[in-house]
């Protein structure tokens, strides 16, 4: 018999690709399904209901929750958009087809292969340092006014007008991760 989400809530290793993850509700709460791939990005707010009788639940204070649908700004699409380009390109064998510097090829070499005899980097450590090279070496985002690879100009105006909305004038790029995940040893291995 398969393991329940409640018996073993953690499908994939930290150090690997998530393959595979608990399906979601409509509710946001995880059912006893497994899908084999990947989660997609997207916004969820898992309120359980209450277990009240009916009048009671008709008298929740009409508090909504909030929601991607009327926001100017929704990263869900753009996000999984970068991560399938990310994944193409991280299955590229050969790096010098990987567009990227030397150097950069060098380091994630060693990000994706070493045998660190101690404390390794987490997947989602190095997805976090590719997408930001994929983005500025290989999609070529931070260069103004190179036709580099026209494929990407989508994402390239989705992240100018989100800077645009945010900050006028001072172009960012900014990585959400979980509590925990090693967002200083992502900031490390960007300085390298």
């Amino acid at each position: 018999m398969p393991p329940t989400f409640s018996e073993q809530p953690i499908l994939n290793s930290p150090y690997a690709y998530p393959a595979r993850h608990w399906e979601l509700g409509g509710d946001g709460i995880p059912t006893d399904r497994i899908a084999e791939q990947r989660r997609e990005a997207k916004h969820v707010v898992p309120v359980p209901p209450p277990r009240r009788s009916n009048q009671q639940r008709a008298m929740q204070l009409g508090i909504t929750m909030p929601t991607d649908e009327g926001q100017e700004y929704d990263p869900s699409p753009i996000i999984n958009e970068i991560r399938r380009h990310v994944d193409a390109w991280r299955q590229i064998p050969n790096p010098s087809s990987w567009g990227v510097s030397p150097e950069t090829a060098r380091l994630l070499q060693h990000w994706r292969s070493h045998q660190f005899a101690g404390y390794r980097p987490f997947f989602c450590q190095v997805e976090a340092a590719e997408t930001v090279i994929w983005l500025t070496e290989v999609a070529g985002l931070m260069s103004a006014g190179t036709n580099r690879r026209r494929e990407y100009e989508v994402i390239r105006r989705h992240i100018a007008g989100a800077n645009e909305q945010a900050n006028p004038e001072l172009f960012r790029l900014a990585l959400k991760m979980a509590t925990g995940a090693g967002k200083t040893t992502v900031m490390a291995m960007l300085i390298a």
